[in-house]
């Protein structure tokens, strides 16, 4: 039995992008909480960020990261109506989870993989802002510690139709890369 923080992005009266005239915030909490029925079926110990309908902040979220726990929270992404793929945010230390994760998420999609392999390595944007001197960092539940799963564009209509579609499929490839199986 592993534990799990299973937190959806966005809480707390924030909608996050509503890009498809659906919330974010919404997305993020069914896709959160498919994968802890999942994980819960499994066995393991799965802590929420909030019950069936609601999720916290992320003040609230972030202090639910613990040491022995693998903490993921759920996001979709946004931007021009053919912006595709999948990428996942991490520390290097979570590098090979992130990339299982974003190629399981892109198999059952049928979409690309961002970045590296679907990586997003927070650890190098910082050593790249602090050398251009801005200081604004931002991504807190990825400095706790967690990670961060922008599981697919949800301006791309097409993305959001195969996610609908395939929702408990996501589900598992996210459970399956957690247990370090699939992709």
């Amino acid at each position: 039995m592993s534990k799990y923080l299973i937190s959806a992005g966005h809480g707390a009266g924030d909608p996050g992008n509503t890009a498809s005239g659906r919330r974010e915030a919404d997305i993020a909490v069914e896709l959160r909480n498919i994968i802890a029925h999942k994980l819960r079926a499994a066995g393991h110990d799965v802590t929420t960020d909030g019950g069936l309908r609601e999720n916290w902040g992320l003040i609230d979220a972030v202090k639910l990261i613990v040491s022995g726990r693998t903490s993921i929270e759920i996001h979709t992404n946004a931007g021009k109506p053919d912006a595709k793929g999948v990428e996942v945010i991490a520390l290097r230390g979570h590098a090979d989870l992130a990339k299982r994760i974003a190629k399981g998420i892109a198999g059952v999609l049928g979409t690309t993989l961002r970045r590296e392999a679907g990586f997003f390595d927070y650890d190098r944007w910082v050593a790249e802002r602090k050398a251009a001197k801005a200081t604004n960092q931002t991504l807190g539940f990825v400095r706790r510690g967690g990670i961060i799963v922008e599981a697919f564009f949800q301006s791309n209509a097409a993305e959001l139709a195969a996610y609908d579609a395939k929702k408990w499929l996501v589900a598992q490839a996210i459970v399956d890369a957690l247990e370090g199986k699939g992709a």
